[in-house]
Order: C-alpha cells, then structure tokens, then sequence
C-alpha cells in the first residue's frame, strides 16, 4: 500500500512540473524558464525518493537556495493550534526551535490560518513580520523581501513554505515568486500528507503489534497454566527464577507435556517480552533445507535462492528462539549452532558477510541427549552448552491430581468454542484418571473437544469414550494381563448382579435365586465363591 501511494504520488508530481513549465514558459525568458523547471525536476526527485519527510525537505529547500535564489527557506507544519518549523535551510538549530507561532500570529500564523499567499516587500517596515527565530540580522535594511504560501492539500492547509528574496535594485516579479512557491507548495502538500498517512498506519500497526503482545503475554502467563501438583509447582518455581536471567534453557520430558507452553512463558516474564519469539522445529524440514531455515541465504546461494532470506536466528535477533526437538539436529549441523551460541555470529548460506544477533535459545528434546551423546549423534559441548538450565516436565500419568482440572478447564474451552454446555459422568473422569494419556496433556485436549463435539446429549458418558480408552481402563482396573481382563470383568458383573438380587429378596437364597433363574444349589455356590455373608452386606 506504502509503495503505490509513493508510485502515485510521484505521477502526480511529474504533471505538476509540466502545468508549471507550460504556466511559465509564456511568461519569462528561455534561461530562467530551464533554471526554474530543472529546479522542480529536482523538488519531484527528492520528494519521490524515499519516505524520510525531513530529509526530503530539507533537500527541497536547499534547491531552493541553490537554482532560485531564494534564502533561509523554511517549511512549519500545523500541529495542535500552532505552526512550528520543521526545517529550515540557512539557519542553526536555535534559531529553528525559536520558529514557534499560533495561529494568526505573525505572517507565519496568518498565511497558516488564513489559507492565503503573503509577501511582505520590505521586512524592516512590516509590523506583522516578528523575526522570531533571530535569523535575519540584517532585519532593519531594505532590501529583504519574505515570501510566505500556505502548503494546502485539497482544502486542508497543513502548514506554510516561506522564503526570504535579496534585493540589489533589480526589478523581481514577487508575482511569478508566488506562483513557483504554489507550485511547489502542492508538491510538498502530497508528500506531506503521504507522510501523515504513513505515519497513522504505522502508529496504528505498532499499536496492534502491543495490543498482541500484551494478549499474548497474559495468556502466557505461568499463571495460567494448570498445574497443582507438586511435580508442577516445583516446575513454575524454577521458572519463576531462571525467566528474568540469559541463561540458556533445556526442556526435557514427552512429547504433549506444554514445553512449547512453557518456552512462551520464560520469554514473557523476561526481559526481551517486547523482542520476537521464534519457534522452529528442527524434526519437521529436511536435513538439506535445515541450514537455509536457521541461518537463512544470499540470493543465489543455490538453485531457486532468488532473492535473500532471513533466517530463524536473525529474525529472533533481540528476542528469543525455540527449538523444539534439537535432539533431531543432524550432526553436521550441530557446530553451527554451538557457535552462534557461544559467538552470536554465523553468516547465511552462500554468504560471507558475518551476522552478530542477540538471542536467548531454549531448546526441547522427548529423546534421551546423554544417550545420543555416548552414541556419538550429538555433540558433547553443544549439550553441556545447552544444558545450562534444564528443567524437566512430567508425564500426565506423574500428575494425576492435575487431570480434573485439566479436564475442567478444557471442557470450558470447547464447550464455549462450540456454543455446548457438556459436562463429563464421573465414571468418565475415573476411566480419565486410570488412563496411561501416552500423549500427555496434549491428547487430553483432544479427547475432550472430540468428545464435546460428538456429546449426544449434555452428559458425557463412558460408552462415548474412544474403545481404546475403556479398553485401557478395564485392564487398569483388573489386573496387567490382557488375559484375565475379561474373566475378572464378568467375575466382577457377576458378584454384582447376586448381591442385588440377595438385597431384593431380603437374602433369602431360594427367591434370589428364582429372581436371578438359577438353582439354589448354584446361588449356595456362587456365595461362597464370592464369600458372600447373609449378615453383612457388600456395601458397608
């Protein structure tokens, strides 16, 4: 958008120059005609040529001096009820500060209030003229005029471009003056405005870009992660103390226990919060475009590299980078990042130009690096450089106490997601707190929204758990052998329906045993096996 707006502008200021060359060709001889145009040829470059207002002004008003002869010009913009100089060419730094006027003050805050060209012949006898920024020494002589026209976009002025005009007894047409500065004032006007209009965008992506942050940083917080046991506790205090350092971080434990999680949430409470994180997975890419991501390319370091690329280290630079499965980092690699660890330097593929970046790195593995070590798959300093702070996460089986609120909080999520209001039996939370969860937290997020999602009704019941589930429950509950799982369930079932039917009857054996269609002989049995007391109940 930046770009066709500067492309367009540009456009318009080309017309301007030949409106303003066929204006003035009629009017003047042929060599003030060429200064003049090669002067606005030149205004339109420097007002085209990049986005920084004050450096583009500041050359347009040195052509000014130059190709026109026209003295400590000056370009004040509005701002807040006043006009203020931005630049100024020919005089110092004080004397710009001094440029300060209200609206209506002075011929500066008259042309700005006004709308309307102004030019004093003779400053030495204009009492309007104020002479605020002490510039013109030579103020009482008679030979200085002051030239001032508003910079006026559509019907919005938004500042003035004034100039000063050395007399020696030469006749000067202020009137052909003026119309040069109007011509000059529109092209200003277009940059100006271009200027402000980039301005508010960027305030407002910048404002975003906090907003975000801010979001991002709440719901990061190592408050908000759900952990009451003591594993976890011990997990948030360690976190609590090594986030504000630079000390590098290793996250150890199974795949779906919330490292990622916990890597947002060291970055957030330290001091490079308002730097970028970036994550990057060092198992998901190819071994042959792994470089190319982490440290970037020159355009043309291989084939299809057509232009340069930014890699995951320089764009962290000032923040933090996750690798997540560094366990997975091919060996040839492994240098590579020991260096901009210990350097903070590499160069991009292709490249030779050396790259400094000030990172924090924290790392992630689900595999054993003591055992790559010895096995030769992972470099013995690149470890010890990584393991600076290593902070394990426990499995969810290591946990249990925390599956309830796990469960809680995801069934607020989901149920909220889908506009539902399920909630789950406790049988169902039973089989959850029996269960293996070989994918940790992660596959309790899934289970949950599966289940929210596909509830027939507003309760969830254990007949709606995937088979595996229940599957793994009965084995929890009878037993490791998968062999004696069913005999011991419909042993279970069994007992149950007997002592139901000897409660009914009053434990009289011949009617529970016509209630349950078997001989009291086999009833006699079954009490026994099951020993089965008439004077107590199971249930106490």
């Amino acid at each position: 958008m930046r770009q066709r707006n500067r492309y367009q502008y540009i456009s318009v200021c080309m017309v301007n120059i030949f409106v303003a060359y066929g204006t003035l060709v009629s009017m003047r001889n042929h060599e003030k005609n060429a200064r003049e145009l090669t002067a606005l040829y030149e205004i339109s470059k420097l007002l085209g040529s990049s986005l920084n207002l004050k450096q583009n002004l500041h050359g347009v008003m040195r052509v000014l001096a130059e190709y026109l002869d026209m003295k400590r010009g000056t370009v004040a913009l509005r701002n807040d009820g006043e006009v203020s100089i931005m630049v100024a060419h020919g005089m110092s730094h004080e004397e710009v500060k001094r440029g300060r006027y209200r609206l209506g003050e002075g011929i500066i805050g008259r042309v700005a209030k006004l709308g309307i060209p102004m030019v004093v012949p003779n400053v030495g006898e204009e009492p309007l003229f104020l002479n605020k920024t002490g510039s013109r020494k030579e103020v009482n002589k008679e030979n200085i005029a002051f030239l001032c026209v508003p910079i006026k976009f559509k019907h919005e002025v938004l500042g003035v471009v004034s100039v000063d005009r050395l007399f020696e007894g030469t006749g000067i047409s202020f009137e052909d003056d003026v119309r040069l500065l109007k011509i000059i004032a529109s092209l200003i006007a277009q940059s100006v405005k271009l200027h402000k209009d980039v301005e508010k965008e960027r305030e407002a992506i910048l404002t975003e870009k906090e907003n975000l942050r801010q979001q991002l940083k709440g719901k990061y917080r190592i408050e908000n992660m759900i952990g009451q046991s003591d594993r976890m506790q011990e997990v948030f205090e360690t976190i609590h103390r090594v986030a504000p350092s630079r000390a590098n971080i290793l996250l150890l434990g199974e795949s779906g226990t919330g490292k990622e999680l916990v890597a947002r949430a060291v970055h957030y409470m330290s001091t490079r919060e308002k730097g970028s994180f970036i994550k990057f997975n060092c198992a998901s890419i190819p071994e042959g475009l792994l470089e190319s991501e982490l440290f970037g390319h020159e355009k043309g370091a291989f084939t299809g590299a057509m232009f340069l690329r930014k890699g995951r280290f320089e764009l962290a630079d000032g923040g933090t980078i996750f690798l997540d499965e560094i366990g997975d980092l091919p060996v040839a690699l492994q240098p590579k990042i020991l260096r901009v660890l210990q350097e903070k330097e590499f160069e991009r593929v292709g490249g030779e130009k050396t790259i400094k970046v000030d990172i924090r790195l924290i790392a992630a593995t689900s595999r054993n690096l003591e055992e790559l070590v010895a096995a030769g798959k992972f470099r013995e300093d690149l470890y010890y450089r990584l393991n600076v702070i290593p902070v394990y996460l426990p499995p969810l089986r290591e946990r249990r106490e925390d599956i309830p609120p796990l469960v809680e909080h995801f069934l607020r999520k989901y149920n909220e997601e889908n506009g539902r209001s399920v909630v789950v039996d406790r049988e169902v939370l039973n089989v959850f707190l029996n269960y293996e969860w070989p994918g940790n937290v992660r596959e309790l997020e899934n289970t949950i929204e599966r289940l929210v999602v596909m509830a027939r009704g507003s309760v969830i019941t254990p007949g709606e758990l995937p088979i595996t589930m229940r599957d793994s429950s009965i084995k929890a509950k009878y037993g490791s052998q998968l062999k004696d799982a069913l005999p011991l369930a419909i042993e279970d079932i069994e007992k149950t329906k007997i002592v139901d039917a000897l409660e009914k009857t009053g434990w009289v054996q011949a009617k529970a045993a016509r209630l349950l269609g078997i001989t009291p002989r086999q009833i006699g049995y079954k009490m026994k096996k099951y020993d089965l007391d008439p004077s107590r109940s199971v249930s106490q």
